[in-house]
């Protein structure tokens, strides 16, 4: 099974663990409370950061800082925007 296929088992799991805790909410509501933070958990802190690690793979996190060289680059950008109009 591909990695993105196991994320997206992951998140929809978690859906409908939460779903699954709203809807018997009214009857057991401490057992709600566990599928409710269940779900909740499998989506921000399992699912999210395999989704960033996946998508992140052999991009260079020094393109995305705001260093002086890349603020120069962004600004050459806008120039060149706005010349061309």
């Amino acid at each position: 099974m591909k990695f993105k296929h196991f994320i997206l088992l992951i998140v929809l799991g978690s859906f409908a663990a939460i779903i699954y805790g709203f809807s018997i909410k009214k009857d057991q509501e401490a057992i709600a409370h566990k599928y409710i933070g269940l779900g909740t958990v499998g989506l921000f802190l399992v699912a999210m950061p395999l989704f960033l690690i996946k998508e992140s793979k052999g991009k260079k996190m020094k393109d995305y800082m705001l260093t002086k060289e890349n603020i120069k680059k962004m600004q050459e950008k806008e120039r060149k925007k706005a010349g061309n109009q």
